[in-house]
């Protein structure tokens, strides 16, 4: 393990232990081996109205070089409320890079939760986003984690207008995987607006293979020109930290401008850490077919061609 590798597992070691110690049995661990932890917040009150569960994804290089993967889940946690306690979260990591900081965002959305506790005295819609499913026990739940009938729903605020002028882009399907009778099969789509993103959602959905699936996952991002920033998102249709990690993915390959939904048809038998390698493959399948990212061999040429370019370089004499 590399000294910075080391440095970074000891300090998500330390942060961790102080968080359980401070939060208690608001703390849980969703997944060890994976890094996977929940953190129940509410607004402090005696009989809580405002909570909210942030769960939170530690990769090997946080604090460090990367930032946490997080996902938001409250029933009522919809439209500008999500944008804005987003944007916040990301100041905050942006203004403290390097440094451990799940503290300072459980407190932040604790503060955000507090004010609207004083500012409303009427109660969240706490109308009920999701029901009980038959799943393979494969996933850890939490009780208020959408499902995939909201997946669209959750959209809706990005779009009041009328969908009826807003063309539906191209869908392409990639090859499924199958791993020990679970199938995975992933969708693309190039969108330029969230209205695209909620009409490409609608229309797969429409297919009846694709709604009966055990989960489908999904992630888009967005390059906003004007501002020079990332429109994106992701959904986990219950397979916890699956939107996270593909939109991670999606991220590191730096792809733009693109919807990615992967649809996985559990077959009875569990995969474990195997389901998460699955949908990424399947995922980054689809982006190469359609030149969003280079191929393996097309990477390997490049990074040939640079190398060499170094070397010459290197042999040119001072003048």
């Amino acid at each position: 393990m590399a000294a910075g590798d080391a440095e970074a597992a000891q300090q998500q070691i330390d942060e961790i232990a102080a968080l359980s110690s401070i939060y208690g049995e608001d703390w849980c661990v969703v997944d060890e081996d994976e890094k996977i932890y929940c953190i129940k917040i509410n607004d402090c009150l005696d009989q809580p109205k405002w909570t909210l569960c942030l769960q939170v994804t530690l990769p090997p290089g946080y604090p460090t070089t990367e930032p946490p993967i997080y996902q938001l889940n409250a029933p009522w946690l919809r439209g500008q409320d999500y944008t804005e306690l987003a944007n916040s979260l990301e100041e905050i990591y942006v203004q403290n890079l390097g440094e451990s900081i799940l503290y300072l965002w459980v407190e932040k959305i604790r503060e955000v939760l507090i004010e609207k506790a004083q500012s409303s005295d009427s109660e969240p819609n706490l109308k009920k986003t999701s029901e009980e499913v038959e799943d393979d026990g494969d996933d850890f739940f939490l009780d208020c984690q959408p499902i995939q009938e909201d997946s669209i729903k959750m959209l809706h605020y990005i779009s009041p207008e009328s969908q009826e002028d807003e063309e539906l882009p191209s869908i392409h399907h990639g090859n499924p995987i199958t791993d020990r009778r679970s199938t995975f099969q992933a969708h693309l789509a190039p969108v330029v607006t969230p209205r695209q993103v909620k009409r490409v959602l609608e229309k797969l959905y429409e297919n009846k293979k694709i709604t009966s699936a055990t989960h489908n996952i999904y992630a888009y991002r967005i390059y906003c020109e004007d501002k020079q920033t990332f429109l994106q998102d992701c959904e986990d249709d219950g397979e916890t930290a699956a939107g996270g990690r593909l939109l991670h993915l999606m991220q590191i390959l730096n792809v733009h401008n693109v919807l990615v939904v992967v649809s996985r048809w559990y077959g009875g038998i569990l995969l474990g850490p195997d389901r998460f390698k699955h949908i990424n493959n399947c995922a980054r399948n689809v982006l190469v077919e359609h030149n969003y990212v280079p191929s393996v061999e097309e990477s390997s040429k490049q990074a040939g061609k640079s190398k060499k370019i170094r070397k010459d370089n290197k042999k040119r004499p001072e003048h």
